[in-house]
């Protein structure tokens, strides 16, 4: 289906250099569509019963939506980056895209499953967090499953740090430099052979008990963490049991 081009307004806080388009959140979708997939697929998939429909909230270009759809969930994926979600069709033809920033999504219909991952959850703005949770919140169904990625316990203190991909190219985080209120300006980089994307952006630590309080807020509870360094979470509907 076709949809509006976005306008590329830029996020506060966040900012980008590379080739071809970059997104509002200052990724450069030429390079980030070149990025391995990691354990994503298969932490989710361990989590949801089969076949389940699942709204993939902040997609980028499929790297995580293609492997679910393969593996037969039915994906809705949403991203605020028509370019990216150029590349998700790309990827998974037939899976359903939706061009919208996540805190103003409003979809006639809910999911057995909503995924937000890529950190998302660690934005600087407390608005703006509070408007992601709520969409996971209004999209998920009662007894559905919402799946939240967290920042790992010294990403902000254990730097600089790089990690050479088997795919290739080297992702590196430059700094984490303190602009108060408890949150940190990362500068990350991406170097491949034939090109280098960098990207800025502002993030909050969010201890255990201030990520729980927030998902409290939005009437969410945790139900389980999923991986042993705490960085993927498994939250239900406030009230609804296992």
């Amino acid at each position: 289906m076709s949809e509006p081009r976005n306008s590329h307004r830029k996020r506060d806080g966040h900012g980008g250099t590379g080739p071809g388009p970059i997104t509002p959140d200052g990724c450069a979708v030429d390079l980030y569509r070149r990025l391995s997939v990691g354990t994503e697929p298969e932490v989710i998939e361990a989590a949801l019963p089969a076949g389940a429909s699942l709204l993939e909230l902040g997609s980028g270009a499929g790297r995580v939506t293609a492997p679910l759809a393969e593996r037969g969930f039915a994906v809705t994926a949403v991203d605020e980056s028509a370019e990216m979600l150029d590349v998700v069709r790309e990827r998974a033809p037939g899976v359903e895209t939706v061009l919208s920033p996540i805190e103003d999504l409003r979809l006639p219909r809910r999911f057995d499953a909503v995924v937000l991952g890529s950190f998302l959850v660690h934005t600087a703005d407390h608005r703006t967090r509070q408007g992601l949770l709520e969409t996971c919140r209004r999209h998920v169904k009662d007894d559905g499953r919402v799946l939240i990625q967290r920042e790992g316990a010294d990403y902000h203190d254990d730097v600089p740090r790089e990690r050479r991909d088997p795919a290739g190219y080297t992702v590196r985080i430059v700094s984490s430099e303190p602009v108060g209120d408890g949150v940190d300006r990362v500068l990350c980089e991406y170097v491949f052979p034939d090109a280098r994307w960098t990207q800025t952006f502002l993030s909050r630590k969010l201890s255990p008990e201030a990520f729980e309080g927030h998902l409290g807020q939005a009437g969410l509870v945790v139900d389980r963490y999923l991986t042993d360094d705490g960085t993927w979470v498994l939250a239900r509907p406030a009230g609804n049991g296992a």
